[in-house]
């Protein structure tokens, strides 16, 4: 059995899997697009080996912000951590908020085709947003999930739609019956409070070293990085570096594009139906553990705790 708790940023989720991971006997696989990089720690809101309480996080710290990492890459190191933690007779946690990642973790990956590196590099010769439209007639359900920026993974749609003539999500979809075993749980919180800790995350962020973190990140020569960089958090400082923007500009537009990022988290989550939707938002921690012990025992013994 495999517990996934899943949500949009700054809900809770990394404190939730840990404290879960304690009373269960598990150990947590990260499903963070962001997170997978090195050197990338503050802004991701990676959590600290002492927040992790000595509970082990798998998919963390994978490549360096300037190498690709396709889902295709996150599955295989999906199965192998699941099998690693099954052997040790504990309870994988998944925990994160890219639905990508989740969905083809729990239910395969129709293999797209092989890449075609005089197509490919045809559509890099063009702007991003030329190819961003292109991306968003073409599959406006994959456009809406990522960044305008963010040129690697829209140049891959689109050769996937000129080779094949199918949208690129197609190969993410349409997966009836799953891989594993699992149960799973939407996180959210109202949304006046969702805002409030966003800001609270922000505020945090900048007091432990963001701005250094970006620096540093800068002279490791990782700045024309072609995805990572454009994680919300980094790409906002690289302005302020610039001195085109004031450090306040730079932190307010870290919190609204966190905030409308968390929009987007929320209306995908709230559509899948493949998780049981419980609504958490309006208890404390203590009592959403409690739910999911419950469920985890109704799922597993096949009885009733109520």
């Amino acid at each position: 059995m495999i517990i996934v708790i899943a949500g949009a940023t700054a809900t809770g989720k990394t404190e939730l899997g840990i404290k879960l991971a304690k009373i269960l006997n598990g150990e947590v696989i990260s499903a963070d697009s962001m997170m997978i990089y090195k050197y990338m720690d503050i802004g991701t809101a990676k959590p600290t080996p002492e927040e992790m309480d000595g509970i082990p996080h798998y998919i963390i710290d994978v490549v360096l912000p300037s190498e690709n990492f396709s889902v295709k890459d996150y599955v295989q190191h999906f199965d192998k951590a699941v099998k690693e933690i099954e052997e040790k007779g504990k309870i994988p946690i998944v925990v994160g908020g890219t639905w990508l990642y989740i969905q083809t973790a729990l239910y395969g990956l129709s293999e797209a085709p092989e890449s075609n590196w005089e197509l490919r590099e045809k559509l890099y010769s063009l702007d991003n947003r030329v190819l961003y439209e292109k991306l968003r007639e073409v599959d406006p359900y994959y456009a809406s999930k990522i960044h305008v920026n963010d040129k690697r993974r829209i140049v891959r749609a689109l050769e996937v739609y000129e080779l094949t003539g199918k949208p690129f999500s197609s190969f993410f979809q349409g997966f009836e019956n799953p891989k594993y075993n699992f149960i799973g749980f939407n996180l959210v919180r109202d949304r006046d409070e969702l805002i409030e800790r966003i800001k609270l995350r922000v505020e945090k962020m900048f007091k432990k070293g963001l701005v250094k973190e970006v620096e540093k990140l800068i002279d490791m020569g990782f700045k024309e990085s072609i995805t990572a960089m454009q994680a919300i958090g980094y790409k906002e400082i690289l302005p302020y570096l610039d001195k085109k923007i004031s450090l306040e500009d730079a932190k307010s537009s870290i919190i609204e594009n966190t905030k409308d990022f968390a929009k987007r988290q929320l209306r995908t989550f709230k559509s899948k139906t493949k998780f049981e939707n419980l609504n958490l938002s309006h208890i404390n921690m203590n009592d959403a553990l409690k739910i999911i012990e419950t469920k985890l025992k109704e799922e597993t013994y096949g009885v009733s705790t109520r």
